[in-house]
């Protein structure tokens, strides 16, 4: 660190942040010349012959950033200048270090002179001395060719010269490609980023070959400028590794002359915050716009206007003024051009409806300008797939702002009135346009479609009933492939039971069509459906099932069988008698509830009267049968005379029986499917799909089911099983009884959708920052399959594991503090804090740590570990704030042996239920404990963790609208909703991904006062926890559960 705790330049210069480099840089310069002052009037002159230590550091490092920041001029003041670190006064130490930037300062000014005598200075033996003599000869053929003498004998002298100067660049290239094959060898059996660095000088190499064939070979240009643009699609969206090659080409090709890639490499400069260097290539375009075609002109004017909006030198106001004018000038002649004219003005109308809204937000007034820029786009080029999305999402979002509004006046909301105010029949024509909009976009969408979907399906639920509304839907059905349909499949059939008529109809419509095409899709969920206790349910599930069986007869059977087996394992009649027993006994002896009690032994006892399927059940009514049979007689006995003496007797036979069931419960560790599900062992080579594994393109048939399941000890009894793919494959799964999947289900599509927006950024697509997720398939309202995460250990597990080894006690903070203070739970708040921090103090907790580094087998997988850990620690740790997730206990948190990565499992608790809790809620965002901490790198979560959550959060944030469609899909869903309707505290979502910060205040109060009124019968609204929280990460030390 420097004095005064500054953080040194080569710090930023490692994280590539160039401009801090410099001004730190620049920082110790002054520092320097005002001590060297100090010499010079104490009259000191030999300490002024040499530069300093710090100042040749110094100057190097301010170097090396303007080499990286493309600032030729600069790096040429300083070797130019009157300084004792100039040239021409620094010593041959000095001139060394300084050589390669010279060189590639005299490059960027076409100063082969002074490149001829930098280069010199560059230790042959190098990649750097035998690429820039490479540079240097092309170079010099350039400006040899540039020189026209008109005599013949100086023309051939002339040619010897290209002659030789191409050969003697290509022995160079030739020995630098030498050089690096030894490097890349070494490095390409380590890791693909340790080899990136070499790969890209290898194809440096290459290209200067291409440049010199370039020159020569003029037929083969054209082909070689197409493999150098799809040359750099293929490389990594960075500024550093695009510039190097950039200048490579321009050894032969001028910017005038193939403008794409300088447009491109301009926008890549301005998305990375280096607008001075986006500055410098428009300036350099603009000089040469009269040069180019009147289309390029156009783009790189439109490129200039974007460049000037995001400088912050500009007012919003005059930006949006200045692409008008440039639209309204040039409207005209891009219309009557071909189509790329067309989409370039396409482009032009979705800037300004984007502008606009940024600049003035959604109101009323700004609206219908907003969407009528969109419409012209789509007018324009009614391919583009961003143009129908924005037009789509800004009427979407206009009919969520008329209601608000409309709510706000009073005035009834009847979605399905034909008649109605002026707001009615405008929020219907919004409706109707936003669904025209969706249909196009998801149409038009070559990638994840199902941010649209989702609000398509918000739009066709609450508005299906209205004339406009639905005719517009039933038309558009015919627009999008059926395969668009599957991701919104659990959405689909929540609504099935839906007692409006033309949407029921239509769902009803678009099921069976799915059904036909994707019949594998649709047969888990259907099943699910009909197994419902809502009679409306059931009958409409039935209904889609009886028509699947005109087509698919063998495959509906087959469905309902395994689905009726699996979860008879999931369940056995002990298991079910036990937690009935316990419900029961606690209605009962504890609420004193005898109605309650008789209802949920009914249909335990009607369960048993049906008689025995398996042996396992055979075996059950054999031992308890006869005891459980007296049971229900004094129970009757007990409804005819209300005498309690009955009950007693009653419950004496329970209890005899939940005793012995209880004995028997953890002998259970297996489960043979001969005896607990003979059908199921006996199926073979199943039409049925794998659950979870569903690809249009090839179904992989169940071919078994393994024997035995294995049951795993923790308090449900989750069974593991293995199914046998008709691919030859295993696949494992968790079968889990007494909890509802279709919650895990719908977090994976949320955690689908945030792995699509992490690859499709530019700062995160690189960091490998996807969130692991798994198969969830219901089976019933109380059970299902999730995928088994392979290679994954609970921390739980793995801390319990490190400490018997290590002879450490496994609860070794609860023990200290309970000597400490026995009576721990009767202290005060302070007390408590002093008694954890005395826990704190006098133990290390780097269990987690220690066993990322004792299980990793060099010190390079345990640095990507390492740093897997921490990344996917933060982007679940900025998923789960915003899903409000809690309940994340160790046995809840996994580690991926091989890759490090932090998984999760078990979403039963999300937007902030675990918050409300009446014993021990969680007023924390996410967890993040001490030993979690200590598990990162040396600087805590100020490095990675911190990076990647404000990364992470950034995405979030600009993709707002396509998160926000997931999560409203929660807080709609009919079989998902009810717990957040009958809680004390509704939860509010919005701020969380569109504000959550101070600095966000402008968009706030273009929101605000739509988000604070009732949104489709849900009240957002601020949390205690909530408003603290979104001013930052809240970090809170809490005790390892």
């Amino acid at each position: 660190m420097l004095p005064g705790g500054k953080i040194p330049g080569h710090f930023y210069e490692k994280l590539h942040q160039w401009e801090e480099a410099k001004r730190v840089y620049e920082e110790e310069l002054i520092i320097e010349r005002q001590s060297r002052n100090q010499i010079r009037e104490a009259s000191k002159p030999d300490g002024l012959r040499q530069p300093s230590r710090r100042r040749r550091e110094a100057t190097l490092g301010r170097m090396r950033c303007l080499e990286e920041l493309g600032e030729w001029s600069l790096i040429n003041d300083i070797l130019e200048g009157d300084d004792v670190c100039s040239w021409t006064k620094a010593n041959e130490e000095l001139k060394v270090s300084m050589s390669r930037m010279a060189a590639s300062s005299a490059w960027g000014n076409d100063d082969v002179t002074k490149m001829s005598s930098y280069v010199d200075y560059i230790a042959r033996d190098t990649f750097d001395g035998l690429f820039y003599r490479s540079v240097l000869k092309i170079l010099q053929v350039r400006h040899l060719k540039a020189v026209h003498s008109g005599d013949k004998e100086k023309e051939v002298d002339k040619a010897r010269l290209v002659t030789l100067y191409y050969s003697e660049a290509h022995d160079y290239i030739h020995k630098a490609r030498d050089l690096l094959s030894t490097e890349l060898a070494a490095l390409a059996t380590e890791s693909y980023n340790r080899a990136y660095g070499a790969m890209v000088n290898v194809q440096m190499l290459a290209e200067l070959e291409e440049v010199i064939q370039y020159d020569l070979v003029v037929e083969q240009r054209e082909c070689i400028r197409e493999m150098w643009w799809k040359r750099m699609n293929g490389c990594q969206k960075t500024v550093q590794d695009w510039s190097k090659l950039l200048r490579v080409h321009s050894l032969v090709l001028e910017p005038q002359h193939d403008s794409k890639p300088w447009l491109k490499f301009a926008s890549l400069c301005r998305r990375n915050g280096r607008m001075a260097m986006s500055a410098e290539i428009l300036k350099k375009l603009q000089s040469v716009i009269t040069e180019v075609s009147e289309g390029v002109q156009l783009k790189i004017q439109i490129a200039s206007l974007k460049h000037d909006w995001q400088d912050d030198k500009l007012e919003k106001v005059k930006g949006l003024k200045r692409l008008r004018k440039f639209v309204s000038s040039n409207g005209v002649k891009l219309s009557q051009c071909r189509s790329e004219g067309r989409s370039l003005l396409s482009k032009c109308y979705v800037m300004l409806g984007s502008w606009t809204e940024i600049t003035y937000g959604y109101t009323t007034e700004k609206l219908p300008e907003i969407l009528g820029h969109y419409r012209e786009a789509c007018n324009r080029d009614s391919k583009w797939y961003k143009a129908w999305h924005a037009f789509a999402y800004t009427n979407f979002e206009a009919v969520l702002l008329y209601k608000s509004v409309s709510q706000e006046a009073g005035e009834p909301h009847n979605p399905v009135s034909s008649g109605g105010s002026s707001r009615e029949v405008d929020i219907v024509r919004f409706c109707v346009d936003a669904i025209e909009g969706f249909f196009r976009s998801i149409s038009l969408s070559d990638g994840n479609s199902l941010q649209d979907t989702l609000r398509l399906l918000t739009l066709w639920f609450d508005y299906g009933e209205e004339g406009r509304v639905y005719d517009s839907l039933v038309k558009g059905l015919d627009l999008i492939k059926i395969e668009n349909w599957l991701q919104v499949i659990p959405q689909l059939i929540a609504r099935i039971d839906t007692n409006r008529q033309r949407v029921g109809k239509l769902i009803h419509k678009l099921l069976c069509d799915i059904s036909k095409h994707h019949p594998q899709a649709l047969i888990y969920p259907l099943t699910v459906a009909a197994k419902s206790n809502v009679t409306q349910r059931r009958d409409a599930a039935l209904k889609i099932l009886d028509s699947m069986k005109e087509h698919s007869p063998k495959l509906v059977r087959q469905a309902m069988l395994v689905s009726e087996e699996l979860i008879r394992v999931a369940i056995l009649w002990h298991e079910l008698w036990h937690e009935g027993l316990e419900e029961a006994s606690r209605l009962y002896f504890g609420d004193r509830n005898v109605k309650g009690m008789f209802e949920t032994l009914e249909p335990l006892h009607q369960m048993l009267e049906k008689g025995p399927q398996t042996l396992k059940e055979t075996s059950f009514q054999h031992a308890y049968g006869v005891e459980l049979n007296e049971a229900l007689e004094w129970c009757k006995k007990y409804q005819r005379t209300h005498n309690v003496k009955e009950l007693t007797k009653a419950w004496d036979s329970y209890y005899h029986v939940f005793r012995r069931i209880s004995k028997q419960l953890p002998m259970l560790t297996s489960l043979e499917l001969q005896y607990v599900s003979p059908k199921l062992l006996e199926a073979r080579d199943l039409e049925l799909a794998v659950p979870g594994t569903y690809d249009t393109k090839e179904v992989v048939g169940i071919q078994r089911v393994h024997s035995s399941f294995q049951v795993i000890t923790s308090k449900q009894r989750p069974r593991k099983l293995s199914i046998y793919g008709s691919n030859g494959k295993e696949y494992q799964f968790v079968l889990k009884g007494h909890e509802d999947l279709r919650q895990d289900e719908r977090v994976m599509q949320l955690f689908g959708l945030v792995n699509s927006l992490l690859l499709a950024n530019m700062d995160t697509c690189r960091h490998n920052l996807t969130i692991q997720r798994y198969s969830a398939i219901p089976l019933s309202t109380n059970s299902g399959l999730l995928g088994w995460v392979p290679h994954c250990d609970t921390l739980h597990s793995l801390i319990r594991d490190y400490r018997e080894k290590k002879k450490i006690l496994l609860n070794i903070e609860h023990r200290i503090m309970m000597r400490m203070a026995p009576d721990y739970d009767h202290l005060t708040l302070m007390q408590k804090v002093e008694v954890f921090e005395y826990a704190l103090d006098n133990t290390t907790g780097d269990d987690l740590a220690k066993i990322i580094w004792f299980k990793s087998p060099t010190s390079e997988v345990w640095f990507d570990r390492r740093t897997n850990y921490t990344r996917s620690l933060a982007v679940m740790s900025m998923v789960g704030y915003v899903l409000g997730l809690g309940d994340r206990h160790p046995s809840n948190l996994m580690l991926d042996r091989e890759s490090g990565k932090i998984v999760h499992i078990d979403f039963g608790d999300c937007f902030e239920v675990a918050m409300s809790r009446e014993k021990f809620p969680e007023k924390i965002p996410f967890r993040l404990t001490r030993m979690l901490i200590n598990a990162m790198e040396v600087t805590g979560i100020d490095g990675n963790y911190r990076m990647t959550c404000e990364r992470v959060m950034k995405v979030l944030r600009d993709n707002k609208d396509s998160v926000m469609a997931v999560l409203e899909a929660f807080v709609y869903d009919p079989l998902l909703n009810w717990w957040l309707m009958e809680g004390k505290g509704v939860i509010h979502i919005w701020y969380r991904v569109c504000i959550g910060r101070a600095g966000n205040r402008q968009q706030k109060s273009k929101v605000g006062q739509r988000k604070r009124h009732q949104h489709r019968g849900v009240v957002f609204q601020r949390t205690p926890g909530g408003a603290r929280q979104s001013e930052g990460i809240e970090y809170r030390e809490a005790r390892e559960r």
